[in-house]
């Protein structure tokens, strides 16, 4: 790899995501204001020439709640916490929560139509890797109702982000019997080591780390990792956070800037993630501080030669 290259995921996953964190009541706004902004979103990254991959969870391929009762795998996960199961959050309450914030064939169908647009997966339920109770079965129940409901669109799954960052090495080797590719992973500083503990001094150094720090996000396409000459596992460098004001919008954005920059100049790699539903309280605000990235990304291209690749073009670059 010549060159330097962004890399962009998206954590699709609406409701299914966030369900044991927050109420579907308080977040239907926030989650509608986030489905009129993706076509506009989709519309921005093809015009400044980004090609993105978006880890959808399989639950949002469902076109409603009848597919959804079909849809259930044999084996699912049984977490010690059932409170993290999508599977008794859905019959709980599917007959009082907005459609809209659990399906999204129509925007799923809209992406796959974007120049350079990868979808991908987020698992089928948001299934957590390394939450006690879960077992390998379950896993790969999962992941192949993933794979099975984009087939049914015509859509080839080959690349997988783990659900709250779990990553699991040990399910690598059901990864690439089902035929995926590359998977994301996390960060190598010590603070995004222990994503299923997520302790407190963790969060605050990575809070803190979204601002100021030393440039050690990109890296070499040689720390591209390769699982069994299979599975090509690829490193996240940067959380996009959403607006928050003046000046932390101001440090965090002149943060990620100097690191394009470095990864240009230095022909690596910077692997720039996010879940859509994170523009979803201002959206004009949140595109507006993608503009001024973008904005940079295409001087880093006109400068250095940087190319915008998403994670699939990444891995076969890489083989």
């Amino acid at each position: 790899m010549s060159k330097g290259s962004l890399v962009i995921s998206l954590d699709f996953e609406f409701i299914w995501g966030v369900f044991d964190k927050v109420s579907h009541v308080d977040k239907e706004t926030y989650f509608l204001n986030t489905r009129k902004m993706i076509p506009q979103l989709i519309n921005l990254l093809e015009d400044y020439g980004i090609h993105a991959t978006w880890a959808t969870v399989g639950m949002l391929f469902n076109k409603d709640w009848d597919q959804w009762m079909e849809n259930i795998p044999e084996v699912k996960p049984d977490y010690n916490n059932r409170f993290l199961s999508a599977y008794d959050y859905g019959l709980r309450y599917k007959s009082e929560i907005n459609d809209n914030l659990c399906f999204a064939n129509d925007l799923i169908k809209r992406i796959t139509l974007g120049k350079g647009q990868e979808m991908a997966t987020h698992s089928y339920s948001h299934y957590y890797c390394l939450e006690d109770g879960q077992t390998d079965e379950s896993f790969r129940q999962d992941l192949s109702k993933a794979i099975e409901i984009a087939s049914r669109s015509n859509i080839e799954i080959k690349s997988l982000v783990f659900p709250r960052n779990q990553f699991n090495k040990s399910y690598l080797e059901i990864c690439s019997e089902l035929g995926l590719k590359t998977v994301r992973t996390n960060p190598s500083n010590w603070y995004w080591n222990d994503t299923h503990g997520d302790g407190l001094k963790n969060k605050i150094f990575r809070t803190g780390d979204a601002y100021i720090g030393t440039f050690d996000k990109s890296y070499k396409s040689e720390e591209l990792i390769s699982y069994n000459d299979s599975i090509v596992m690829q490193k996240a460098s940067r959380l996009l956070r959403p607006k928050e004001g003046k000046l932390l919008d101001f440090l965090k954005i002149n943060r990620i800037k100097k690191e394009i920059s470095y990864a240009a100049r230095n022909n690596e790699i910077y692997h720039l993630w996010w879940h859509p539903h994170n523009f979803g309280n201002d959206v004009v605000g949140n595109l507006d501080n993608l503009k001024i990235i973008l904005d940079h990304f295409i001087d880093c291209k006109e400068r250095y030669g940087m190319h915008s690749l998403n994670m699939i073009e990444i891995a076969e670059e890489y083989n």
